[in-house]
């Protein structure tokens, strides 16, 4: 039965040909995050490491592998912009994934239009049909089990407010499927595009 089974612990390397970890844990929405830094100069970058994690107040997170142009912005505003990434979007998405230096602005590298937010300062994707306008709650350093530090770092916002493009609401419901989203796979290039083929319903036992 075992020889079934590929065993392996992440502090010894896991003896395949690429990590499978992010394949595993996958697919996954992607953080496309829009900050500026106190001088007013934009990043765009997309993190496959991004989800949601509370209602009431809304607050989403993503995690910076390092420490990157979003994580330094952030700690200096304190605010970003999450933009849904969509199928659209997705070569725009990808180019403004390029290693640049900090004064590059990526909107204007993957042809992209800044859109005004409503609260914080920080500009949105204007092409996207949805995004959230984000204060930071807290940054978190990630550390192992063994409290040693590593170097990423959990960025938590609360969602203080939302576009979303009216065409999405279907009687007042937000139609995931029709807004075309795109997720992170595992492996050095794979995505994955939902669709309404992929959706079932289940409703929890009472």
């Amino acid at each position: 039965m075992h020889d079934d089974i590929h065993f392996y612990e992440p502090s010894k390397g896991h003896g395949l040909p690429h990590d499978p970890f992010n394949a595993i844990v996958g697919p996954r929405p992607i953080g496309w995050i829009s900050s500026q830094d106190a001088q007013g100069r934009l990043n765009l970058a997309p993190y496959s490491f991004f989800n949601a994690f509370n209602y009431i107040p809304p607050i989403i997170g993503f995690s910076s592998v390092g420490r990157k142009d979003s994580l330094n912005n952030i700690e200096q505003t304190g605010e970003f912009v999450w933009n849904l990434a969509t199928r659209p979007l997705a070569e725009a998405m990808n180019q403004s994934c390029a290693m640049v230096a900090p004064e590059v602005n990526e909107f204007e590298l993957a042809g992209l239009t800044t859109a005004a937010s409503r609260i914080v300062s920080v500009p949105r994707v204007a092409e996207t049909p949805v995004s959230f306008e984000c204060k930071v709650t807290q940054i978190i350093q990630l550390q192992r089990a063994d409290k040693e530090l590593v170097p990423s770092w959990l960025i938590l916002g609360e969602v203080v407010a939302v576009h979303i493009a009216r065409h999405l609401l279907k009687d007042g419901i937000y139609d995931t499927a029709a807004a075309e989203p795109i997720l992170r796979g595992g492996g050095p290039a794979d995505y994955f595009q939902l669709g309404p083929e992929a959706l079932f319903k289940m409703h929890r036992p009472r």
